[in-house]
């Protein structure tokens, strides 16, 4: 998820067929939100590397998964998690001739019905994420021990780059960021996609 992301996409970008059709039906139904073109492209680069399944939380209308399925291996099942019915009934059209995808409708927790993943897509929106931002009250973080197989690799997206260490958010250190970073299951590491746009991928260890 980002902040006009859908809106970030240009008509004269080279893009995916794919990706176009998600972004048609986000701009249909008012939906603002999709990952940005850079996180995109992060996630079909990875995605070519996940041989068995790849998972995501916050479908919106499906642009970063369309990201995702036209990176990934004819083989490869993908399932994503939209918490909001009638967007996972869009995205379920978008993708309605791909039968590598899966779109459950439900809280985050249901991308656990489908694990463990080659590659986790988390929601920057706060599903999942961890640490004190975005978070409801007893919501947890995701478990990479249960969620990604060994040698998988997770993507929390949606960070403004850091510019200091320990990173802060809002005048304290920024809890989100530092649980993943800090995370005794990965080797993690943020990558700034943009002057204004970071990720934090992490790669479970096989010791894990």
């Amino acid at each position: 998820m980002a902040l006009h992301g859908t809106r970030a996409h240009g008509a004269g970008d080279a893009l995916p067929s794919l990706v176009r059709r998600a972004l048609d039906a986000a701009r249909a139904n008012g939906f603002a939100f999709s990952c940005r073109p850079e996180q995109g492209r992060l996630l079909q680069l990875l995605a070519a590397g996940a041989p068995t399944a790849i998972g995501e939380t916050g479908t919106g209308c499906g642009v970063g998964l369309a990201w995702l399925a036209s990176g990934a291996r004819p083989g490869t099942r993908l399932t994503s998690v939209e918490r909001d019915r009638g967007r996972a009934g869009v995205a379920r059209d978008v993708f309605r001739d791909d039968d590598r995808v899966e779109i459950l409708h439900g809280d985050w927790r249901r991308v656990e019905e489908r694990g463990p993943y080659d590659l986790l897509v988390l929601d920057g929106g706060g599903q999942a994420k961890g640490g004190g931002a975005g978070r409801a009250a007893g919501e947890s973080a995701a478990d990479p021990a249960r969620l990604l197989a060994p040698g998988g690799t997770v993507v929390i997206d949606d960070f403004t780059p850091a510019t200091t260490w320990p990173p802060r958010f809002n005048g304290a250190p920024d809890a989100a960021r530092l649980h993943w970073l800090a995370h005794p299951e990965l080797r993690a590491t943020e990558l700034r996609l943009a002057p204004d746009l970071a990720v934090i991928v992490g790669t479970r260890l096989p010791s894990a």
